[in-house]
């Protein structure tokens, strides 16, 4: 009788479970495809682990499909719809319901896609990424190209559709799903497949993973997708960091620790800003690199005391001396200090920056009294002082 019970038990909550499952939200992707009665249509989900099957069909002679899922919360996520070597490629974001029409022969690039934004961008992607792989391939199989001569056209063909791809698609929206499609995507030749961005090797690859890195911490904190690209980031800042991320030689008497020199930096929007605009107020001058892979934890403590004191007087005017500054314009756009950004190394030459992140705090009077190379206590504790409190 217990056994029983137990039993009975096990079967209610399983058929709870499924309850529960069966009311969960979902999305629903629908449509047709013609040209492929007969034909098993596949439905998956790519997750991290790999490619998930949920559902399949065997198409009619009008072709039409409906499919639903349970719709992702955490962060968008992507899909497939399959059929052979036929792929078409899509993100969802929640319960949105979307339709898809294509032609077997062309189902990959000429499919239309209505309901998602993003994945109307991934169809573009797509294509792009599809007629790259085929030149790619054409390079390799073409006999009378030098093999020197080979290497350059595939390395040309690759950097130019690489620097598209950052141009059209990860830096204008890098929190979008097109944006993770984009920097994640794998391509394929003769050798097999590779990733197209590798943070792993190329620094400059480093830079478009954490732009996307950030935005989705921002967007999707908690999710899945989101550690994933952090610790792609962060591995690669570890392989590609060089042992001083700075070095300046310059002579030392330039440099007074009191008075100030002034500073005149363009911020994103083109305006210069000069640091004697700020006398009256107790300033820190930091100069830093976003690239850094300790730069979003430093941001947060930066922006605790900015958001702590900024009422008493207190204000950041931060030079960025990245590199990339598409990555740099992305990573303060929605700081709410001064930030601007140097090209040449001359302001970093005349205070003698030697590496990365300096600051220095500037009293009411404009004059520098503390540098964090010789500096005793606690920022804030400093900051404090200066303040009057």
């Amino acid at each position: 009788m217990k056994i029983m019970k137990k039993f009975l038990t096990t079967i209610m909550a399983g058929a709870m479970m499924l309850a529960a499952c069966d009311k969960a939200p979902k999305f629903q992707v629908e449509g047709t495809i013609e040209g492929a009665k007969d034909s098993m249509l596949y439905f998956s989900q790519n997750t991290l682990e790999g490619v998930q099957k949920l559902d399949s069909v065997k198409l009619k002679e009008d072709g039409s499909f409906s499919f639903k899922a349970t719709a992702p919360t955490e962060s968008p996520e992507f899909y497939t719809l399959q059929i052979g070597r036929h792929v078409i490629n899509f993100s969802v974001d929640s319960t949105e319901t979307m339709t898809i029409t294509a032609k077997l022969a062309t189902m990959e690039k000429d499919y239309t896609i209505e309901g998602n934004e993003n994945s109307k961008r991934i169809k573009e992607i797509s294509k792009m990424q599809q007629e790259m792989q085929t030149r790619l391939i054409a390079f390799e199989k073409n006999v009378d190209m030098l093999p020197g001569d080979q290497r350059d056209s595939i390395e040309s063909v690759v950097n130019t559709y690489k620097e598209h791809m950052k141009n059209e698609f990860i830096f204008p929206d890098p929190e979008s799903a097109a944006a993770y499609y984009a920097v994640c995507q794998s391509i394929t030749d003769l050798g097999g497949s590779f990733m197209l961005f590798n943070p792993l090797t190329d620094r400059d690859d480093v830079r478009c993973y954490a732009m996307v890195a950030n935005a989705w911490d921002n967007a999707y904190h908690d999710a899945p997708r989101t550690q994933q690209l952090c610790n792609m980031a962060i591995k690669g800042m570890d392989n590609t960091a060089v042992p001083q991320q700075k070095v300046l030689d310059v002579d030392e008497s330039k440099v007074t620790e009191t008075g100030i020199i002034d500073i005149n930096l363009p911020d994103i929007n083109g305006k210069l800003r000069s640091i004697k605009d700020l006398k009256g107020k107790v300033v820190l001058i930091d100069f830093t690199i976003y690239g850094a892979k300790e730069s979003s934890e430093r941001t947060r403590l930066l922006r605790s005391l900015y958001e702590q004191y900024h009422a008493q007087g207190f204000e950041i005017y931060q030079i960025s001396l990245d590199e990339d500054i598409h990555f740099w314009k992305f990573s303060c756009e929605n700081l709410p200090w001064v930030c601007v950004h140097e090209t040449d190394g001359s302001t970093s030459s005349v205070y003698n920056i030697t590496n990365l992140p300096t600051f220095f705090l500037v009293n009411r009077d404009n004059e520098i009294v503390v540098r964090s190379d010789f500096m005793e206590g606690t920022l804030e504790d400093n900051l404090l002082k200066l303040l009057g409190n």
